[in-house]
């Protein structure tokens, strides 16, 4: 067994790294650098009385450009919105919105019936109404005699 010595240092560069790769993905920097590589729908989730609601917002997309995956657990959502073209002007730059692909993943706070779930694509926002299922009956501890 070989003894190592310790060097906090070598850890904090470590955890640099870590936190450093975790931005890169979160914002798309990467090595472009240009921050425009990800972007992230922005979503609603709510319950109404028998089902749950996932809305999420994919301006600029049309339904044949998402693609929606469900199951017992959640709601997956991805597809990726491209570049049209630069707006140049004199001596004026300007790029703000958000282009390339997405993955969301939104879990489901309660059960549901995945295989009755409906979506619906209108004005750029998706609409994913599941119904909830029927809650599983909970075990009964019983009392054990002797």
């Amino acid at each position: 067994m070989a003894i190592v010595r310790w060097d906090p240092f070598r850890d904090f560069l470590a955890i640099q790294d870590e936190i450093t790769k975790t931005f890169e993905r979160f914002f798309g920097e990467g090595k472009s650098g240009t921050g425009l590589a990800r972007w992230t729908p922005l979503i609603d989730v709510f319950e109404k009385d028998n089902e749950v609601v996932v809305r999420a917002e994919v301006p600029g997309l049309e339904a044949k450009d998402v693609e929606v995956n469900i199951d017992d657990e959640g709601l997956t959502i991805q597809g990726e919105r491209k570049f049209e073209e630069e707006i140049k002007e004199e001596n004026f730059y300007r790029l703000e919105r958000r282009y390339g692909s997405f993955h969301r993943y939104v879990p489901f706070p309660v059960e549901v019936k995945p295989d009755k779930a409906k979506a619906t694509f209108k004005n750029g926002v998706l609409e994913v109404v599941v119904p909830k299922a029927e809650p599983k009956k909970k075990p009964i501890k019983l009392k054990v005699e002797s």
